[in-house]
């Protein structure tokens, strides 16, 4: 009994300490980018991150070739376990970010019962958020992932889904009041849209097999940066991080603004909750003081609060100016942070090194070829506010 105990208190020690060795990767400010990318990016693309002075990549894969009908799932609908074809080529292309010198964050855009909608012909998917069933096998599909990625040397969190909005369907308006939206949650803790009781589900089976590794949690309502306010404490595991998106006015940092007669520019005048805003450097600093006001309050160290994605589109008047705001609000708190998006090779409005012209043709046939892209890229004025900040 003794030897048992002994065993069992040396692996405890070995878990704490492989624990504690990857939370410390995030002890101080990282930053890196996004990539959501059609083809798994080849180590050109990984090397070229790094060389700019990123320390991570958020890593899509959602939009890879899968074995069967969702990458990585087999099928969302019907969950069966991970397709060893679609594992290993996650696992190639990690070697790959290793070998650059990049650490990773997983970001699936789908979980089981929950499909992208770009996957999903374009509908939004409520079905996980409707059934507390449902959750079961999100949470098998992470225990799965988990024990299969918990020994792989880049990765430096799970990000257990890109852009949750529970609250979609559920009765809430988006950037609703803190009032209002306090009183939405109190109808529906312990519900199928309670957000935070679905990430200690998730967390719970993860942590069978995986001790270790941090854990990413993006806000729900797409992880807008003022969806974090109802949450009323953290979470209960403590090597968690937690990621808000800033694209706010989306109104006018979005595609769909640049094909209006007169786009919105920056900064500006722009819908927003309902109403008009005048959005310029001091309404982008105290929007983003919300994420970082509540988790002072909540005792959360300001180093697990993560802007896990942050853009505008490159031909928006004024967006090189928004990035920078952006920028200077996120560095004044010393968050972390990966911009949107490096070197997407599905769709140009975001990707900073094309500057502010129309892509070349070459990009849109290598898509219609479903071949690589072809385009090269080089730092830009639309690019500097991110590129000088990412030199070590």
């Amino acid at each position: 009994m003794r030897i048992l105990t002994a065993i069992i208190l040396f692996l405890t020690m070995l878990s704490n300490g492989k624990a504690a060795d990857l939370i410390t990767f995030w002890d101080g400010p990282q930053h890196g980018g996004n990539s959501f990318n059609r083809l798994p990016p080849d180590q050109a693309y990984f090397n070229a991150l790094h060389k700019y002075g990123a320390t991570w990549v958020r890593l899509s894969y959602d939009k890879w070739k899968p074995a069967q009908r969702d990458f990585l799932m087999g099928n969302a609908d019907h969950y069966q376990g991970i397709p060893p074809e679609d594992l290993a080529t996650l696992k190639q292309t990690l070697s790959r970010a290793n070998k650059a010198g990049l650490k990773v964050v997983i970001a699936p855009l789908s979980l089981p019962w929950m499909r992208w909608a770009q996957n999903n012909d374009g509908k939004f998917d409520d079905r996980l958020w409707q059934d507390k069933v449902n959750w079961q096998d999100a949470a098998r599909f992470w225990r799965d992932l988990a024990s299969a990625l918990k020994d792989e040397p880049s990765i430096a969190a799970y990000n257990l889904i890109n852009e949750p909005a529970p609250e979609k369907r559920g009765g809430v308006e988006e950037h609703a009041s803190a009032s209002a939206m306090q009183a939405w949650y109190n109808q529906q803790k312990g519900g199928a849209r309670d957000l935070p009781a679905f990430y200690e589900f998730l967390i719970a089976e993860i942590r069978k097999v995986d001790p270790a590794t941090p854990i990413m949690v993006d806000a729900g309502w797409y992880a807008a940066a003022d969806a974090f306010g109802y949450w009323p404490s953290a979470l209960s595991d403590k090597n968690i991080l937690y990621s808000f998106h800033m694209y706010e006015p989306y109104e006018a940092t979005s595609a769909p603004n640049m094909k209006r007669e007169k786009p919105y520019s920056y900064p500006g005048s722009v819908p927003f909750g309902g109403g008009t805003v005048e959005w310029n450097a001091q309404k982008v600093s105290d929007y983003l003081a919300q994420p970082v006001d509540w988790a002072k309050a909540r005792g959360i160290p300001l180093n697990h609060l993560v802007a896990g994605e942050f853009g505008c589109m490159r031909r928006l008047t004024g967006c090189k100016s928004y990035l920078e705001d952006v920028l200077t609000a996120l560095d004044a708190n010393k968050l972390h942070w990966a911009f949107y998006s490096f070197r997407e090779d599905s769709w140009d409005g975001m990707d900073y090194e094309l500057g502010s012209e129309k892509v070349n043709w070459k990009y849109w046939e290598a898509i219609e070829a479903n071949k690589p892209d072809p385009v090269k890229r080089h730092a830009t004025a639309e690019f500097e506010p991110i590129r000088k900040r990412l030199q070590p």
